[in-house]
């Protein structure tokens, strides 16, 4: 009798142990399957477009995009994703910046970042440049999903002033667009290397027509008692024109609409100054409106270009006393 019940007993306890030894293995066969459903990620990255730019402002231009990213795969785990962008098709300068857009033979300079302060470039750890990406860390919800974006900025640099009209490109294309990812813990982009390496191609572009803007001085002929001599002075029309743009400058007839340059009038009620503008200092060629016959022509150097108003009040009967004026508008043709 005892030998039996502790025979029963012994059974008893085996088919227990068995039991819990199988629930073990049940449960270190199914944890690998969860660790090693597979990672799977997206990326929207559109063109970076300047638009129409004017270098001639000798200002930086800005502008943003975003970069989107859409992951699953286990649930709960965090992902890292490192957007490397390289030099694309343009170029970049040593240290990695300024990177460079063409037109032809011709370069305009801007660079890529990560940061609202345009300060930290955004580059790659493959392209041989100090600037790295950034690392956008993201965790899968139970679902299994994640999504996020980054704000992706971009700058023209100023002082190309002298840089011709053109359209200027870069393409991210052929390997110059890289975004690798994997299950990581939070950190930085240094401990993954090409893990599921995909390429987003993506283009840079600005557009920059043949502009041109004008200013002018005012032309004074200072203070007289009588005018029984000619009287002379001079100011200044400055233009600023793209590199390379032929333009031409003229001036019209004043508020009396003078069809003779010659014969313009300086006005104080019914009375009148007659003065003229010329284009010498000599006073011989006069300066009107008309092109090719008596404007001013040039070419664009993308710097402020100085054009000198010779101004003459031939001797002339004496009107009452009191400030004459007339305002001329100055066009000009590119």
């Amino acid at each position: 009798m005892t030998l039996a019940t502790a025979g029963r007993q012994t059974s008893g306890t085996l088919t227990t142990l068995l039991m819990a030894m199988l629930a073990m293995v049940a449960v270190m066969a199914t944890a690998p399957r969860v660790e090693a459903q597979a990672l799977s990620c997206s990326f929207s990255m559109p063109d970076i477009n300047f638009g129409e730019i004017d270098l001639t402002a000798n200002t930086t231009f800005s502008t943003s995009v975003t970069f989107g990213v859409l992951c699953s795969g286990a649930p709960n785990q965090r992902v890292r994703v490192c957007p490397h962008f390289n030099a694309g098709t343009g170029g970049v300068a040593s240290g990695g910046n300024p990177r460079s857009m063409l037109s032809g033979a011709n370069a305009l300079t801007y660079n890529i970042y990560r940061n609202a302060a345009f300060t930290n470039v955004w580059g790659s750890l493959f392209w041989g440049q100090p600037p790295p990406p950034p690392t956008i860390n993201l965790r899968l919800s139970a679902a299994g999903t994640a999504t996020t974006t980054f704000v992706v900025r971009a700058r023209v640099n100023a002082g190309q002033t002298t840089l011709p009209a053109g359209l200027y490109q870069s393409s991210f294309a052929g390997g110059n667009t890289v975004i690798s990812y994997n299950y990581r813990q939070e950190g930085t982009c240094a401990a993954i290397d090409l893990d599921n390496a995909t390429e987003v191609p993506f283009d840079v572009r600005a557009l920059y027509r043949g502009t041109c803007t004008v200013a002018a001085t005012t032309l004074d002929f200072g203070t007289r008692g009588v005018i029984d001599a000619a009287i002379d002075a001079q100011s200044t029309v400055t233009v600023t024109c793209t590199n390379g743009a032929a333009y031409s400058v003229g001036l019209d007839g004043g508020t009396t609409a003078a069809v003779d340059p010659t014969q313009r009038r300086m006005a104080l009620g019914g009375n009148s100054v007659r003065y003229g503008l010329y284009r010498d200092a000599a006073r011989s060629l006069p300066w009107g409106n008309t092109i090719g016959t008596n404007t001013m022509a040039g070419t664009g150097s993308g710097i402020g270009q100085p054009l000198t108003v010779f101004g003459r009040v031939p001797a002339q009967t004496t009107p009452p006393p009191g400030i004459y004026t007339d305002t001329i508008v100055v066009t000009v043709t590119y």
